[in-house]
């Protein structure tokens, strides 16, 4: 069985989508999914499967009412730790540096932004890097994925790296 890591999207998030952590975890558990384990309250979960990532993510919105789920193997992961177009960012200001991990893989360059903001595309990972913090920015997920058409739930640098650990 090999080590999966479950994003879910906007949950725990300014009281919206409350989802308790260990009732994430017997939820797991309830669905065969092994030695789950979560990380922080905003919808981490890292468990063993053989199932296929998307097989996963239909089982876990089968389960979660309304809450969109991203998973990803952990070769997958350890690929969105090497492939950082923004290593600088990474050491000096991890906290400000965020992934959007995506449904399906879109094409970035839709996304035109004039502002300070810096975004690189990869597939199905959106690197961003808000220097002057992603809550005061008009770069929103929700404009993100109006202009590539897809869903996608971000982690900042810091949280990428605690999960790329479980790897």
């Amino acid at each position: 069985m090999s080590i999966r890591i479950a994003l879910l999207r906007g949950i725990n998030v300014g009281g919206n989508k409350k989802v308790v952590m260990s009732e994430l975890r017997e939820l797991a558990e309830r669905l065969g999914l092994r030695e789950p384990r979560t990380l922080l309250q905003s919808g981490n979960l890292i468990f063993r499967s053989d199932k296929q990532p998307a097989q996963l993510e239909r089982l876990l919105e089968g389960e979660l009412d309304a809450v969109a789920v991203v998973v990803r193997t952990c070769e997958e992961w350890r690929t969105v730790v090497e492939r950082n177009p923004f290593p600088e960012e990474a050491k000096r200001d991890p906290g400000r540096l965020v992934v959007m991990s995506l449904k399906q893989a879109a094409d970035a360059s839709a996304i035109v932004w004039p502002g300070r903001e810096q975004l690189h595309g990869d597939g199905r990972h959106i690197y961003l890097y808000y220097p002057d913090g992603m809550g005061t920015s008009k770069l929103t997920t929700a404009l993100i994925e109006r202009k590539i058409g897809t869903l996608g739930t971000a982690r900042n640098w810091n949280t990428v790296m605690k999960l790329a650990a479980f790897c």
